[in-house]
């Protein structure tokens, strides 16, 4: 499709007045496969193509979208989106397109739609197969694949054109261990903007064989104790938590709203000073990272937190366009069929200058989270929970015993500023991010860090008043 039926789609959806029109298509080829019971249970391929018609007048927005790619078709539909809109037209005879420049650039060695479909599987087995011999209790692997390849022209009633290759590769392991009735589970995947050159770094056995002995050392921890305690979160942890309890609290969708605990404090210390929070697109590779965002504007980094005070929000273009300012290059959508909203790229608490050995010495009884599991936020308030996929109790600076069964309970703000030594490590974890019924690819990250205080929840003594309970 070239600029000038492009250009005659945006007049159509000007046609009744909107203030502004975007054009976004996307074609997109996917792979992905399932390995569950030493067999390859299910091969999924396909090809989605489709373009979204966005209109926005008066900051309420239209969106349509069509599979159809012929230009009638899509003249329809540009024609429904801008229906919304209910004033005299004006928009210009043509568009005078413009590309801005992107500083990001990512470099795909082995692009994996050049890998047959039989290479694929074979990593997929092999790390089914290193898992299931780490040990014999070892009852449960599933190991899951997926590549994707997409391709993207944005344009807008700004004269803004894009045009972007996009290539993601990932695979994840979950293995179950089971003693007497003892079952305990271990995951560890990897991913990124990468081609199949993703397990060079990241080999196939050893992803099996990590999830595996995470699974299995979990059989033989005590039960978690409870109560108010210190907590060490290993870089190994990622970023969960601060993707969770601060990340979804610095989009401006929300903050609009009034559904953020951050609202109205930008230029407040809002953590302790030891802690910065960026949200980078530029850095390379990772499973977050984007040369333009989904309404063409050129991935950037972004400091929203700067020792410990809150500088910035996320913001696609519709939110900044309510506070007459630029976007952070956050406007990120699931597909064609989905409108753009403030999502979060790679999100991660800057390293300081701690050696991450020195941190744990510093803790005479606590906890010591290496893994996280799932969990729950209300950003409004910031108040969490999230479970502990593998922790260790922490005694006198060492660790003493894993421990299973434990969560940790808290609120946002108020752990961001107990936190009291920052590690000079950093380390990832990549998932799908869900929100408005939209997931997109993010990851986040953390140093080393020790939280002053936070109440764990186990199974064990109570640390408060040596009680059992479950929190």
């Amino acid at each position: 499709m070239d600029k000038r039926e492009i250009g005659e789609i945006l007049k159509k959806a000007l046609g009744h007045g909107a203030d502004f029109a975007e054009f976004f298509l996307e074609h997109k080829e996917t792979t992905s496969v399932f390995c569950e019971e030493n067999r390859i249970e299910r091969i999924n391929s396909g090809i989605d193509e489709g373009v979204g018609i966005r209109v926005i007048h008066n900051n309420s927005t239209s969106y349509a979208y069509t599979n159809d790619l012929s230009l009638e078709r899509l003249l329809e539909v540009a024609e429904t989106a801008g229906k919304a809109a209910q004033k005299e037209a004006r928009y210009p005879e043509t568009f005078n397109f413009i590309t801005p420049s992107a500083e990001a650039q990512f470099n795909i060695r082995i692009p994996p739609s050049e890998i047959k479909l039989e290479t694929k599987t074979s990593k997929i087995l092999e790390a089914n197969k290193a898992a299931r011999g780490v040990d014999p209790r070892i009852r449960q692997v599933t190991v899951s694949y997926g590549d994707i390849k997409q391709d993207i022209i944005i344009a807008n009633s700004e004269g803004i054109y894009v045009e972007d290759a996009r290539t993601r590769t990932r695979i994840a392991v979950n293995a179950v261990a089971a003693e007497n009735d003892v079952i305990q589970t271990g995951y560890f995947s990897a991913g990124g903007v990468t081609g199949f050159e993703l397990f060079d770094d990241n080999p196939a056995s050893v992803l099996g064989e990590n999830a595996a002995r995470r699974a299995v050392l979990m059989l033989s921890a005590q039960a978690a104790p409870s109560g108010k305690m210190p907590v060490v979160m290993d870089s190994k942890a990622g970023g969960t938590m601060i993707h969770e309890a601060c990340g979804h609290g610095l989009e401006a969708d929300l903050v609009h709203k009034g559904l953020s605990v951050y609202a109205g404090k930008k230029g407040e210390q809002v953590a302790s000073p030891l802690v910065t929070v960026i949200d980078d697109a530029l850095i390379p590779n990772k499973y977050g990272s984007l040369r333009y965002d989904d309404e063409g504007k050129p991935g950037q980094k972004t400091v929203l937190i700067k020792n410990g005070v809150l500088e910035e929000f996320m913001y696609d273009y519709q939110t900044a366009h309510k506070e007459g300012r630029e976007s952070t290059g956050n406007g990120r959508r699931e597909s064609y069929q989905n409108r753009p909203i403030p999502r979060m790229r790679n999100t991660y608490i800057a390293p300081g200058n701690t050696k991450p050995h020195k941190i744990m010495k510093e803790v005479e009884d606590g906890l010591l989270v290496m893994a996280m599991g799932g969990g729950q936020v209300n950003t409004t308030n910031g108040d969490y929970v999230f479970d502990v996929a593998e922790g260790y109790l922490i005694k006198d600076g060492e660790i003493v015993a894993p421990v299973r069964g434990a969560t940790l309970t808290g609120n946002g703000p108020s752990t961001l500023q107990a936190i009291e030594m920052v590690g000079s490590d950093l380390g990832y974890t990549i998932g799908v991010c869900g929100k408005d019924g939209q997931g997109v690819p993010v990851s986040d990250a953390q140093p080393t860090i020790l939280v002053k205080e936070l109440i764990v929840g186990g199974r064990g003594i109570d640390k408060s008043n040596g009680k059992i309970r479950r929190i």
